[in-house]
């Protein structure tokens, strides 16, 4: 990625296109969908872009779910040296029309279920231009199907340079609005070529389950354009649901999974019940910190090696991972992968970055060809994370003398309980290994005395009765193997974790949620 212009990130579609056009890129339940058909829908999508007025530089919404709509509108966006704004198609009207506004999008592609919430944003933020897949969508919105099939494909790709934007990823927001993080051509193609090679291994005759969401910078990145890039072939599922993932992966021969940590706690519910077994050779996890006993389950379960890893939307998105080649070391998310480097600073200093040795616990910086441009149009927040030539993560680690990372937690998860710093992973590392408990998210919640209390908040295994006497044994259990200070005093009983768009478990939530909750 060196000169004035590259192929740029359509290169990824394309030039496997070129290599094996009759291997299946993906696998629907409407049948495959080679990668010379794929590329040609992409290309078509751009000449119906083109013909709406977009140019090399404008930004184009995709408000799409898991369908084969989201490559070919990615790729051909991308084709025309656009800018892509996946939007997370959970977003309300309100919340979809900010992302659209604050990313200047000139045109917006949307999936005719999520219509109705497209044109309401795209009105609310003047964008002009929608189009619809699956059918005309409401307001005569015009179906970019049916244009596509009437207009002739765009040659090839606009050449781009290496610090041109390739996409705008909104941040989840856990503090204020979502902010878009500028990702660069030279972000996403480095990023792809290089963890395709290590961590993910990926070969042409690799078959991966689709389960993560394409809008979502796991599932985009490392699901879809890793595969693309290796000729694999991409079972794509509309929504994750742990039965049907199950039957899918074993019915397609899936060889290489990767989700999040709730994902492989439904995979192993599922497997209790179903006998069923893909072929799976390797799996990768990120989004949130895996448990080490899910992951020696799943490993147990599944006959494959697991494969944790840390990345963020800011870092295009992956940092560090565990590999194959390596020891894998379960509990740590391995070492950063190829032109990468990561350091642990005081977490207490923002100003500047000061380096801590091995082995000390602060707050993990990242400096690389993964790092983001910045905010869009936020140069307060880009510099507050940007610093010395480090991205500030929020997230709080350790480095071992081997530069091997662990991920302690979030900086802002931390619960400082009588003025003792308590990291919610730890706790629960240790609880789900408590026999009645399927899955914990530890919170820290307001109180007079110590300032903060430790709650966990857990969903029990089948059979277990989630009452007082439940609670108090899981209380007790926690309290014979953990210090005093981090053993939680309050224990809270759910059916469901409020997730996010990646499957992470939203913890403010669960904060707002108890409380005010009597005990």
């Amino acid at each position: 990625m060196t000169g004035d212009a590259t192929p740029g990130a359509a290169w990824l579609l394309a030039d496997t296109a070129a290599r094996r056009p009759a291997h299946p890129a993906l696998v629907t339940a409407a049948g495959p969908v080679t990668y010379g058909d794929l590329w040609e829908r992409a290309r078509r999508y751009a000449a119906v872009l083109r013909g709406h007025g977009v140019r090399s530089g404008d930004r184009v919404a995709l408000l799409l779910t898991n369908t084969p709509h989201f490559p070919a509108a990615y790729f051909g966006a991308l084709a025309l040296g656009a800018t892509v704004v996946p939007v997370n198609a959970l977003l309300k009207a309100g919340e979809a029309a900010h992302v659209l506004g604050d990313s200047g999008a000139r045109a917006l592609v949307c999936a005719v279920p999520l219509a109705a919430v497209g044109t309401a944003a795209a009105r609310e933020a003047g964008v002009d231009t929608v189009l619809t897949v699956q059918g005309d969508g409401p307001a005569g919105a015009p179906d970019l199907d049916a244009l596509a099939t009437r207009t002739a494909p765009v040659d090839t790709y606009v050449p781009r340079a290496p610090d041109d934007l390739a996409l705008i990823l909104y941040t989840s927001g856990t503090t204020g609005r979502p902010k878009g993080a500028m990702i660069t051509h030279h972000n996403l193609v480095m990023n792809v070529t290089t963890t395709v090679v290590s961590p993910f291994a990926l070969r042409g005759d690799d078959v991966l389950l689709g389960c993560l969401p394409l809008f979502h910078t796991f599932g985009q990145v490392c699901g879809m354009a890793t595969c693309f890039r290796a000729g694999a072939t991409m079972v794509l599922m509309p929504r994750f649901e742990a039965a049907e993932a199950l039957r899918l992966m074993t019915a397609e021969r899936c060889t290489v999974f990767m989700g999040v940590p709730t994902m492989y706690l439904g995979l192993l519910e599922a497997a209790r019940l179903d006998p069923g077994r893909p072929p799976l050779q390797r799996a990768y996890s990120g989004g949130a910190a895996l448990p080490v006993a899910v992951l020696e389950e799943f490993r147990s379960t599944f006959g494959c090696e697991v494969y944790e890893g840390y990345g963020l939307t800011e870092t295009s998105p992956v940092v560090a991972y565990n590999r194959p080649g390596r020891p894998c070391r379960p509990g740590t998310v391995g070492t950063p992968v190829e032109g990468v480097r990561v350091a642990i600073a005081r977490a207490d200093v923002e100003s500047r970055v000061e380096p801590l040795p091995p082995g000390e616990t602060g707050e993990i910086v990242v400096s690389g060809h993964n790092v983001m441009a910045g905010y869009l149009g936020r140069p307060e927040a880009t510099a507050e994370v940007l610093v010395d030539g480090w991205f500030r993560t929020g997230d709080l680690g350790v480095q071992d003398e081997e530069g091997r990372l662990t991920v302690v937690d979030r900086k802002k998860d931390m619960v400082v309980r009588a003025g003792y710093n308590v990291y919610p992973r730890e706790v629960e590392e240790l609880l789900a290994r408590h026999p009645a408990v399927a899955a914990v998210a530890v919170i820290g919640l307001p109180d007079d005395v110590c300032g903060e209390e430790v709650c966990a908040v857990v969903r029990p295994r089948p059979g277990a009765v989630a009452d007082e006497a439940l609670a108090a044994g899981i209380i007790a259990w926690s309290r014979a193997r953990i210090a005093a200070y981090k053993y939680p005093r309050r224990v809270e009983f759910t059916d469901s974790f409020p997730l996010g768009p990646s499957g992470k478990v939203l913890k403010r939530e669960l904060v707002t949620r108890y409380a005010h909750r009597p005990r």
